[in-house]
């Protein structure tokens, strides 16, 4: 018997989701809808006896007070339930139903409290969701409504559409080894099989493949090569940073023999910071907290993902790396999260979308929503983070995801041993996420959302949630040796990866599906997520199986790793896979690659003899870039789990841009941990160099802004890049790779982590769309004591304003050329030697509790910050630029130029002596005061007024764009 409860609003209850969509339908410019009602539709069939699926709607799926609930058999009409027979029957209604093969969290979590109930016999559970539209709008705009809000193609169907057959996937299989003839394959159809396969292997690697199979006198299994691909692709082995580059730049040519190592990782290795516990071998990068625990941090990208399926990809992004988290050591407990987002202009026109894509709005608000659903409903507070916009971005977002974890030092440590069990914990294992490593590895293109649409995962973070808080009972009875994730590649690199110094045997049969149907080499490569990996001891494992039974979690024995230093694979006892760990590991051919760098040339901005520049500065504020995220701040528990001591919003209505949030991991203690990060892609535009140094002193500035010192920071680098089998994108990377060493060297700051993203270019008919090259840099901060904290916000009337730090003539890639349709040619540069200076001068500030706010100068400059620190303050500003330290004593300069290592900073009158003193042989200006009147009110160089305006008016400015 088959039933279908449809959940909907009692009638006048507000639908806050439907009110949603018809907003988001007048975004697009149609006009004439009335009404949105968004219904959840439960679709059970079993041997259920009907009081049992009327108690199902009334008890579990409905709540009483603001839902009710309709049933009907199949083939019938509704018939039962609290509702109205046709209520809400007006207008145009549309039925959206997941894909075969998509994970529905929903369907896993109902099933499992329909059982809690008492009633069994549920043989299969799908949900979908019901539109009703109401109003006057024409076939086409409906049309345009379905496909550009209702659903994603990629993962989703309008039930019963005329003309379409719903996808079904087979529910059987019958074993059928299959073979690739590479052998005798010449190079132009060894390429024809990497691409057909969605492998994204080169020639070279391809011929190097066919030269191992040669030597064993036969061809591999579709399965071998599979597990080859996953192992050797850019998302994985990181090809392009270890590979042979000749670089030329400005007529000089030099050799580099893996850049990793001669940039990222020399910083690391030349600075031997005694608290690096743990820097580049591990799923995270680990530094030593105090005497009991250390703290991990890791950030990843899940950008073509999200670019196919916004919330799945972001909301699997967020999963992933908290999985990486609890794949560090032994396994850390996640405590934080953080996000950056690069997105297209929310108000591009719809005909500059590229075929194939969503509008970038749509795909801000499904990645928004995806980090959100996930991380709080995994219980990680998300607070820190930045969003930036540029019209490069509109064929490939850019998502960051970053979580911070915490671990006893005695856990910090793993590693495999012969003879232990493979045991997968988790989720179950489904065809979603089948290429996601190697699909990730190359261009997106108009036909991507096709070709690699089972890439694509939507993640459960119940699952995740449940997985987490196992683990770490396991954990700590010490009841495995080893752990990861199944990330990219799924078992193919988690089991490869514990396994590459031993060896290890696998039975795929044994693995938990999710449907019947899988072959052999999609359990294999599958990243369905919130999957775990374990190396088990057999003595251990009754008592690990326990701890996951009694958890709900499901886990299973797979196989077990060898000495032999073999990778073999059966199913049903047939041997699907047999390499030598050697060759999948180190077998791939070194990339040889040409990078070329010249220095560009653009348009300076004019407004010579400008008198007047409050107009400047509102447009700034409300610039993309520079408004406030609030909309996307208040949607993420920053909160939960009780340990935050610097919220990402601060001031007197805590709506203030704050610099870099805090967090208290422990609560006997007063030991905390700072995150931050810096991002300004609009640098590399002139120079890739000084957008590496840049972005590592802004990560900085932010530590040392909010209290913390450089004593114990460390940095992660993610590098997000185009096509850099292209030569001048592949030069820029190597000139921001060499900022970053001689930055991060100069300011006595390990890298510990990392990530790349390459490839991340759009192309439509062979003309390609490529992101700017954009770098973050984040950085992790042990405070000794959170108590003295610093917030950017004013707080008291006649308080000393001062700045310091020098401003120089810097305004290529600032915002102010931003408003004024240029780029400029002269980006900041780093001074290290003063600025190491600048940060442990303000770090003793800091600890004498001489600053009463402090806000680092970054997007919009001086203006923009004074702006910010008075209207998070509710207080106003007299502010005077002739006393600040310029180069150039310009009035446009010192309000907007975007120059390194400056801060504003609020002193006390009776601490003005101290201060000054304090800060002797540092660029540092007197510039003004606190004021009660609230304006903003500054006189230039010359001593005439440049700004008057309130800060109300500042305020709505910076709030009004993303107040969606």
């Amino acid at each position: 018997m088959e039933w279908k409860i449809e959940i909907r609003n009692r009638k006048g209850v507000f639908d806050p989701l439907g009110n949603g969509i018809k907003k988001d339908i007048q975004d697009l410019g149609i006009k004439g809808v009335k009404k949105v009602n968004v219904a959840q539709v439960f679709i059970i069939s079993g041997d259920i006896a009907e009081p049992d699926i009327e108690r199902i709607a009334k008890e579990l799926l409905a709540d009483p007070i603001t839902e009710e609930y309709l049933l009907k058999a199949k083939g019938a009409s509704y018939r039962k339930g609290t509702g109205q027979v046709g209520h809400r029957a007006k207008g145009r209604v549309v039925e959206i139903a997941y894909n075969p093969g998509v994970m529905d969290p929903v369907e896993e979590s109902t099933r499992k409290a329909i059982r809690d109930m008492g009633i069994y016999g549920v043989k299969s559970l799908r949900t979908e969701r019901k539109y009703f539209i109401e109003g006057k709008i024409t076939e086409g705009d409906f049309k345009n409504i379905c496909e550009k809000l209702l659903y994603n193609k990629v993962i989703q169907h309008v039930v019963k559409e005329r003309g379409v057959k719903s996808k079904k996937h087979s529910n059987s299989y019958k074993f059928k080894l299959i073979t690739i003839d590479m052998l005798g394959a010449d190079d132009k159809r060894l390429m024809k099989i990497s691409k057909d396969g969605q492998l994204f292997l080169n020639l070279k690697e391809m011929q190097e493949i066919k030269k191992y199979f040669k030597k064993l006198g036969r061809n591999p299994t579709d399965c071998e090569l599979e597990t080859i691909a996953q192992t050797w692709s850019e998302h994985c082995g990181h090809k392009t940073f270890r590979g042979i580059i000749e670089y030329k730049e400005e007529g000089k040519t030099k050799i580099i023999d893996n850049l990793l190592k001669n940039t990222i990782m020399k910083v690391t290795n030349e600075l031997k910071k005694p608290w690096c516990v743990s820097v580049f071998k591990d799923n995270a990068g680990v530094i030593r907290f105090d005497e009991d625990d250390n703290v991990c941090f890791k950030v990843e990208t899940h950008n073509h993902p999200s670019a196919l399926e916004p919330y799945g990809g972001s909301g699997t992004g967020i999963g992933g790396v908290i999985r990486d988290i609890l794949g560090v050591g032994l396994a850390a407990k996640p405590i934080m999260n953080t996000d950056i987002f690069c997105f297209g202009l929310p108000d591009a026109a719809h005909k500059k979308v590229p075929k194939g894509m969503m509008h970038p709005k749509r795909i801000m608000k499904g990645v928004v929503r995806g980090v959100r659903d996930y991380g709080n409903r995994m219980g990680i507070p998300t607070a820190n983070g930045a969003v930036l916009f540029d019209e490069l971005y509109i064929g490939n977002p850019l998502v960051y995801c970053g979580t911070v974890g915490i671990m006893p030092k005695d856990k910090s440590f793993k590693a495999s041993r012969c003879g232990d069990l493979i045991v997968a914990a988790g989720g179950r294992t489904g065809r979603d996420g089948i290429h996601g490593a190697t699909f990730s590895s190359g261009e997106l293109t108009h036909e991507s959302e096709t070709v690699s649409s089972g890439a694509v995962q939507i993640g459960n973070p119940i699952t995740e949630k449940k997985l987490t808080d196992t683990l770490l009972k396991a954990r700590d009875k010490n009841l495995y040796t080893a752990i990861t994730d199944c990330g990219a590649g799924g078992f193919s690199s988690a089991v490869g990866e514990m396994g590459q110094y031993l060896g290890a045997e696998v039975d795929l049969e044994k693995a938990p599906l999710k449907y019947r149907g899988l072959s052999y080499t999609e359990i294999w490569i599958s990243e369905a997520q919130e999957r775990m990996v374990l190396s088990v001891p057999r003595e251990n494992l009754k008592e690990l199986m326990s701890i996951f039974k009694k958890e709900d979690v499901e886990a299973v024995v797979i196989g077990c790793f060898t000495s032999n230093n073999r990778l073999k694979l059966r199913y049903n006892g047939n041997v699907v896979c047999d390499l030598d760990m050697g060759f999948l590991h180190d077998g791939i051919p070194r990339f040889e690659r040409k990078a070329v760098w010249s220095r560009p040339v653009h348009k300076e901005s004019e407004n010579k003899g400008k008198e007047n520049f409050t107009r400047d500065l509102l447009k700034i504020l409300s610039s993309w870039n520079v408004c406030s995220k609030e909309w996307i701040i208040r949607q993420y528990d920053h909160e939960v789990q009780g340990q935050s001591v610097l919220k990402p919003l601060v001031g007197i209505q805590n709506d203030g841009p704050g610099d870099a949030s805090i967090i208290r991991p422990k609560f006997d203690s007063k030991k905390g941990i700072i995150i931050s990060n810096g991002i300004n892609p609009r640098f590399g535009f002139i120079d890739p160099y000084r957008m590496a140094g840049s972005c590592i002193d802004e990560a900085l500035r932010q530590v040392i802004a909010v209290g913390g010192s450089l004593k114990k920071t460390a940095l992660l680098d993610n590098f997000c890049w185009g096509n850099t089998d292209k030569p001048d994108r592949l030069g820029s990377l190597v000139r921001a790779s060499f900022g970053c060493y001689d930055i991060a060297k100069a300011y006595g700051v390990p890298f510990i982590s990392g990530k790349d993203s390459l490839n991340n270019e759009y192309s439509v008919h062979g003309e390609s769309i490529a992101i700017p090259g954009t770098l973050l840099i984040s950085a992790i901060s042990v405070m000794d004591d959170v108590t003295k904290a610093v917030t950017m916000d004013l707080k008291e009337k006649g308080n000393l304003i001062y700045i310091i730090g020098e401003t120089k003539n810097e305004m290529g890639g600032s915002h102010y050329n931003l408003i004024n349709n240029c780029v400029g040619n002269n980006a900041p540069a780093v001074d290290a030697k003063k600025g190491l200076k600048i940060f442990n001068r303000l770090s003793e500030a800091s600890k004498l509790s001489l600053l009463r706010a402090c806000h680092d100068l970054s997007e919009g400059g001086m203006a923009a910050a004074l702006a910010e620190m008075a209207f998070s303050g509710g207080f106003g500003v007299d502010a005077e630029l002739r006393n600040a330290p310029c180069e150039i004593k310009k009035d446009k300069v010192v309000l907007f130029s975007e120059s390194n290592t400056r801060f504003i900073a609020e002193i006390r009158k009776t601490d003005k002596k101290v201060f000054e003193d304090l800060m002797k042989g540092i660029s540092i200006g007197l510039i003004g005061e606190v004021s009660g009147k609230k304006a903003l009110r500054v006189y230039g160089v010359g001593g005439k007024k440049i700004i008057d305006v309130g800060i109300d008016k500042l305020k709505e400015a910076w709030q009004k764009p993303l107040r969606w």
